[in-house]
């Protein structure tokens, strides 16, 4: 195991290259495509066999396939004796289905742990997961990352003033408080009522004082932007004379993009854990780099020193 092996799919090639890049090695080779029928197809184009082998691959859209991709991936480099394989999965799709909340319903989350570790990962390695807890679904090591430093590098340097940050919501709050920490900013949470499972966000209250101030908002991900879009809105009526924005993962679903460029937020700044087309990247768009983080964690794996060090 004394050679590190990264491959990808084709959800996010550029995250795994750029990772490749940050460890100083080339990207593994393999064919992976889809069949006329929908079937995918893998092959593992150079020897694995008793090497240290990661794929990189968020479960992002197109989600299905990614996941599929994912799983073939695992099982291919199984049956080419892989001495370990780690799973990278800087976006763990079906993460917000992490419980039982109502009669009927399935907890996803889970079953796409199990899938992955008989598809063959003895450890994954993920980004920002949505609840914490998702990480006891595994009976492998759980590395969990966190884009929040490399965020708040980029708010430090922009030296904002009179800054207020604003969780999203109660699940926030902690990682929020971080965040403040660091920017030596007073700390806000936003309350929130989602309404059915149709993406739709009412703000109802704020716990902390905007006035005045610049505020950022922080949440853990972008998917139709409603409840980024309620808050701009909620903040400013409170007074609020700047509003900024910043979450590890931009899915930027259906009407995204078209809600943020009308949205008077004055910067969203998110990672590149899953892709973002240039045809979304609009000026107020920032996407940052997760792939130095990512390459770090691999490297502190792979020579097995702690990957709590990485934050440091």
């Amino acid at each position: 195991m004394d050679e590190i092996k990264v491959f990808t799919g084709n959800n996010h090639p550029a995250l795994a290259q750029a990772v490749c890049d940050c460890l100083g090695i080339g990207l593994g080779k393999a064919e992976v495509f889809e069949f006329s029928n929908e079937n995918i197809f893998v092959r593992i184009l150079e020897n694995v066999s008793q090497r240290d082998v990661f794929v990189v691959q968020p479960v992002s859209s197109p989600v299905q396939k990614s996941l599929m991709e994912l799983l073939i991936m695992l099982d291919a480099l199984k049956r080419a004796s892989a001495g370990r394989i780690t799973a990278v999965v800087p976006y763990y799709g079906y993460a917000r289905s992490d419980k039982k909340d109502e009669p009927g319903v399935p907890i996803t989350a889970r079953l796409v742990a199990d899938l992955l570790t008989v598809a063959g990962a003895n450890r994954l390695v993920t980004v920002d997961l949505h609840v914490a807890q998702i990480q006891g679904f595994f009976n492998i090591p759980v590395d969990e990352l966190t884009g929040l430093y490399t965020l708040s590098r980029y708010f430090e340097e922009k030296r904002l003033d009179d800054l207020v940050v604003v969780a999203a919501d109660e699940g926030m709050a902690k990682r929020a408080s971080k965040l403040a920490e660091k920017l030596g900013a007073s700390l806000a949470v936003g309350l929130k009522r989602r309404l059915g499972h149709n993406d739709r966000v009412e703000a109802k209250e704020l716990m902390g004082d905007v006035e005045g101030k610049r505020a950022l908002i922080v949440d853990d991900e972008i998917a139709t932007a409603g409840t980024l879009v309620a808050q701009v809105a909620s903040l400013q009526s409170r007074g609020a004379k700047e509003v900024y924005a910043c979450s590890t993962h931009p899915l930027l679903s259906g009407p995204a993009i078209e809600r943020l460029a009308a949205c008077p937020v004055r910067e969203v700044v998110v990672t590149d854990t899953v892709p973002v087309p240039l045809e979304k990247r609009i000026d107020k768009l920032t996407v940052l780099s997760i792939a130095p983080l990512i390459g770090e964690a691999i490297r502190r794996i792979h020579h097995g020193e702690s990957v709590e060090g990485v934050f440091e």
